[in-house]
């Protein structure tokens, strides 16, 4: 299946260029999925009809999706008291029913992210478009599934799980108790539902489209999503510039406001992927005519596989070259710090910690430089860990 997420600042469109993708899709014969983050039905309002917390046939060959996350929540809870039972009647804790439950702070994010998980891997759909929240949300909820899984295997250690027969022994030499077996397999648990959520966004069929209006705000919020996108790994395939103004403009818009469109264009034809422009209608579009007088582009396309960070090139010295596109990044910015196995790399306001691959891990670092935005780290062999050929 082929994905599209698409964000954008707040109030540029993103939801009406989302439900344009789709329908534009779905009017080519494509089994498209349209699945929003947003509480209120903003989906409904673009398409010109009410959508629902589950999916919902809009039209031929398209479905809507606005995920419950309470409802979600209310399940997932339901089901940690059974599992937990034996525990929380030890403890002599009242259950909590379903009705007086609310979502904690983070579950609406963790039940899209399973939502989506679950839309990519059906076999319903051929096209799964996805709206995401407003920058800066939206990287924080992409940047989700990697972390806790890093926390999860932290905290958590699977390793320590197969020393289970031990445990009785070595609770009582600590003298304390050791976890019991229900929280290292509800930690499983979610480490194969992350990682399945993970699959989804670095999938090579996985492609990201920028909206924003052209202009000096939708300017500063390309460069930072579109770093903020590369040091994640995910892939921006196009920038859709919204609500662009014709050449011939009434006299009632203002010279300057072009100005400032066409300029910004300009720049963005510089980027490293493609820009579309959307016109302005001059209202605001809902219903499927006006979501086709947008004439989004296409999505058929397959886009080429593009790995990262890229480590198979080998420098005439000898040294192992780490290859991370890092586009809109700034020099000053930039650090890298090399911890046990680990790279943390930030940029700008932007921060992961990547495991080195086990090439890497016996290498120590040479050095780094940044060039047309791509980032180069220079591993050098360690003899002691690398032994050099004919030895």
């Amino acid at each position: 299946m082929r994905t599209i997420l698409i964000t954008g600042p707040g109030g540029s469109g993103r939801t009406t260029i989302a439900a344009a993708t789709a329908l534009a899709a779905a009017r080519e014969g494509t089994r498209t999925l349209l699945l929003g983050a947003d509480r209120t039905d903003t989906l409904g309002a673009a398409l010109g009809s009410a959508t629902g917390p589950a999916p919902k046939e809009a039209r031929a060959h398209l479905t809507t999706w606005r995920p419950d996350a309470v409802e979600r929540f209310r399940a997932d809870l339901t089901a940690f008291q059974a599992r937990a039972a034996n525990v929380l009647d030890l403890l002599g804790a009242a259950r909590l029913d379903a009705e007086e439950v609310t979502p904690l702070p983070g579950a609406e994010e963790l039940s899209f992210l399973r939502a989506l998980r679950d839309a990519a891997l059906s076999e319903r759909y051929d096209l799964l478009v996805v709206d995401l929240p407003p920058l800066p949300q939206a990287l924080a909820l992409l940047a989700l599934p990697e972390e806790l899984r890093r926390y999860l295997r932290r905290l958590l250690p699977p390793e320590r799980q197969a020393a289970r027969a031990l445990r009785p022994v070595l609770g009582r030499l600590a003298g304390v108790p050791m976890p019991s077996d229900w929280l290292y397999e509800t930690a499983a648990r979610w480490d194969v539902e992350l990682a399945a959520v993970q699959a989804v966004l670095t999938d090579r069929d996985t492609a990201v489209r920028l909206v924003a209006e052209p202009g000096p705000a939708g300017a500063d919020a390309v460069r930072t999503a579109g770093l903020g996108l590369a040091v994640r790994g995910l892939r921006t395939e196009a920038l859709i510039a919204n609500r662009t103004l014709p050449e011939t403009t009434p006299d009632s818009w203002p010279s300057s406001l072009l100005a400032q469109q066409r300029k910004t264009l300009a720049d963005w034809q510089e980027q490293p992927y493609d820009v579309h422009s959307v016109p302005h209608l001059g209202r605001d579009p809902r219903g499927g005519d006006d979501l086709t007088a947008l004439a989004i582009p296409s999505v058929n396309p397959v886009p080429a596989p593009v790995e990262w960070p890229v480590a198979d090139r080998i420098a005439e010295d000898g040294v192992l070259v780490w290859h991370i596109p890092l586009p809109g990044a700034i020099r000053e910015e930039l650090d890298l710090v090399r911890r046990g196995d680990e790279l943390v790399l930030t940029a700008g306001p932007f921060r992961r910690i990547v495991p080195l691959p086990s090439a890497l891990r016996r290498c120590s670092v040479a050095g780094a430089a940044l060039r047309e935005g791509e980032l180069c780290i220079r591993f050098a062999p360690d003899p002691d860990l690398w032994p050099a050929r004919g030895r």
